[in-house]
This record gives C-alpha cells, structure tokens and sequence, in this order.
C-alpha cells in the first residue's frame, strides 16, 4: 500500500532529485579549461588584425575576430623573465620580485627560484579546484613544479626553456596534444610559452620567401616571416582544441610578454636586443601588446579600448575558473568588460623598468631605470638614470613617440608624476 504523497514529502523528493542533477549539464558546469597563448619580443601593431598590412596572421586574424580585443594592453616590464613571472603570478615585478633576467654576478640562478615557489601562481592557485596544468616554452624559474605546474618541461638545470626537449612550436606541438588528450575529462590550464617569434630568426623557407622582397632589409624580413610561423603554431594549438571538441568550454588568452623593433642589418651587431624603443624600454614599442580572449558563450566579439595591464590576467583566469583572488593581486576581471557589462573603472596603468642583470636581489628599487604611466591618451615616462627627467606623448596623436610635449604641458605632467609618486608610496 503507498502511502499519500503530501505536498511536503513531494518537495522534499524534488529538491533531492534536483540535487543530484546538473544544473546546466555536465559540459556547462565544468570549470572552463584555459590556454594561455605568449608571443615574445614581438611589436604591438605587427598583426594583421592591429592593421599590419605586409606580416600575415590569419590565424591570430580569426581568434581575434572572435574574441574580446583590448588593443591598449601593457606589460609592466619589458624584459621577458619579470614579464613572463608577471603573467603567472598577477603580480608585478616589485612584489613578486623576479625583476631582473639574471641574478648579480657570482649568484647562481636557482637563487632566485624561491620568488617563484612563494607567489600566487596561476597553477597552484587552480590545483585545488582539479586542475591538471602544464608548462611549455620560455620558463626562467626552473623545475615547471616551482610554479605549481602539474605537468611541465623545464628542469632546475634549465636557464629559461627546456635544453633536453623538442622545442615547442618550432620543432613540435605534441606534448601539448598528448597532454590535453590526457585531460579531457579534468579541466586544465595549459602555458604556451614559445620562443617565438624572439631570435634566432631562422624561419622556414615557405615562410621566408613570402617577406624576401626587393628592398627590404633581410633581419626584417626574417623577423616578419617568423611572426607568421608563430601565428600557424597558434592555430594549430587552436585547431586541437576543435578536434577534441574543447573549445565552447575553453578560455583562450593571448598577448605578447613584451615588444621589439627590428634591427637592421647595419643595426644588428650594435645589440642584441632590438632596435632602439623596442625591449628593454619605457615606450610602447617595448611595453604595449594586444590581448585577446574568446571564451564562447561568456565574451563577446569585439574591440575594447580599455586600459589592460597583464596583472589583470591571473584574477580573470581565476574568476573563470570560479577560484578566490588573493588579495595581493590588483589587477582587474577583464571578462567583465569583455562580456559587455561596461568599461573598467580604472583610470591609469602602470611599469617599472629594470636592468638585465640584478645588482641586489635584496634591494630591487637599485635596479629601477624608468617608471611610466598611461592615463586616457597620455603617457608620462620618467627616467631615473639619464640626465632627461621626463617625456610626455599624446598616443592618440603621436602612437610612436616622436614628440615630447613635457616641455608645452606642464600641468599635465605633474598630474601624471604625481600618480607616479602615489603609486609608488602605495607598496
């Protein structure tokens, strides 16, 4: 004999039986996985999609059409370990203290490896919510498990990319298919970290011939081919992700750990470290990249002229990934803005350059040689070194910053020192 269903004991069987159903279904619930794309020393405008007209990349072309542009995007540095340690921590280089490329002369480098084991890094951060992860490409900071990376290249014998292994994107794109392949039921967070397209520039004769062109200085057209070599790794990662049918529930993140200008061949053998306002540098040749996301569903397509600093991309993986922010971290939810809720409250972004080899790993403000700021179309670079105190550039007017107006604002300029000098007394 049953017994009569009451309306309470019906409830009560409802709401046990909505417990244990999905809310959205299995693949909508899931944390999303995350690619994380890095360009390195690669100029900001040298994309077809930020109006290159000669360097081809079509892949990077579709993604961003796809995707959330922020074309006014910046690293705090532009030097590629302090930039790179940036993108994993949210952190900038004067609290995660990896500033310099190098420790002082006579320290060895794994000296500098506790940074990296003691920061917030996006890896270890995820770990508790299931995430596998894995390192490939450019990774100063050792062993891959130093940043909480699950699965990894780089050992602590490594300088900066794994000597033992195929290298990524350019010999091989496998060890990140096999290991997405090993994850398909797990969310993961995947790092790639190419050098490219950072020298040598060696690339393949089909992509060479494209750019060799009367006219055209060589080193520039090595450089530009290798810009499109990149772009095709990006699309077969990309690719992969459609094969495995990841990507409505993948967040893609691209940018570039900091920018170049190409040498000439005359230029070539006065550094080895681009042409003049390129790496190494306060101007935007050296600072300023494009970033894009695409995650379906949860951005859309279009250009965002917001103000973005790479801080910005570990508190928004973390969102995505529904994970707590710690406090550290200043850096903004770019997935907000990039879902159509209304632009950034923020006023200004922020940098400090550093020297390529440390002095003092104990006193990192020895190392500062400029301090920068944007706020709207202006930009003040403060140098600390060189006898010229400052520069002042209208980026709506003058992009490449030919023109120094300190001298005709100078109003203008002490406004922008003082959000310097704030920033700076805020540590």
């Amino acid at each position: 004999m049953h017994s009569p269903l009451t309306r309470r004991r019906f409830l009560g069987s409802v709401g046990l039986l909505a417990s244990t159903l999905p809310v959205f279904g299995a693949q909508e619930r899931r944390p999303p996985n995350v690619v994380m794309m890095i360009g390195d020393d690669m100029h900001w405008g040298d994309f077809g999609f930020m109006g290159h007209k000669a360097i081809r990349t079509p892949r990077l072309d579709r993604l961003a059409q796809q995707g959330a542009v922020f074309p006014n995007g910046y690293v705090p540095t532009s030097l590629c370990r302090a930039s790179l340690a940036t993108l994993l921590t949210g952190l900038y280089p004067h609290q995660h203290r990896i500033c310099c490329n190098d420790p002082p002369k006579g320290v060895d480098r794994t000296a500098m490896h506790p940074f990296i084991r003691n920061a917030p890094t996006i890896p270890r951060l995820l770990r508790p919510a299931k995430y596998a992860s894995l390192q490939t490409g450019k990774f100063w900071e050792g062993d891959f498990a130093n940043a909480g990376f699950t699965h990894g290249e780089t050992t602590n014998a490594d300088r900066h990319i794994a000597r033992k292994a195929p290298q990524i994107g350019r010999a091989t794109m496998q060890p990140i298919y096999n290991f997405i392949d090993n994850h398909l039921r797990t969310p993961f967070f995947v790092w790639y970290a190419p050098m490219m397209p950072h020298l040598p520039h060696n690339p393949p004769e089909r992509f060479l011939k494209r750019y060799r062109v009367a006219g055209r200085d060589l080193n520039v057209a090595k450089y530009m081919a290798m810009c499109e070599w990149f772009d095709e790794t990006c699309g077969q990662l990309l690719d992969h992700l459609d094969r495995r049918k990841l990507t409505d529930n993948t967040l893609v993140v691209f940018c570039i750990d900091n920018g170049w200008i190409t040498p000439t061949v005359k230029e070539d053998r006065k550094s080895p470290f681009g042409a003049d306002r390129g790496k190494r540098t306060p101007y935007d040749g050296g600072i300023r990249t494009p970033f894009i996301l695409r995650w379906p569903g949860h951005t859309r397509a279009g250009r965002y002229n917001d103000l973005a600093l790479t801080i910005d991309f570990a508190p928004t993986i973390l969102h995505a990934a529904n994970v707590k922010v710690p406090q550290a971290m200043q850096g903004v939810n770019l997935l907000e803005p990039a879902a159509g809720r209304g632009p950034l409250k923020r006023d200004a972004v922020f940098g400090e350059i550093y020297v390529h080899t440390s002095t003092n790993l104990k006193m990192l403000q020895l190392d500062v040689t400029h301090r920068w700021v944007r706020s709207g179309e202006w930009k003040l670079i403060v140098h600390l070194r060189e006898k010229k105190q400052v520069e002042l550039f209208n980026l709506a007017n003058d992009p490449h910053e030919r023109a120094n107006l300190a001298q005709k604002q100078p109003a203008r300029v002490r406004d922008l020192r003082r959000l310097i000098d704030r920033w700076v007394a805020g540590r």
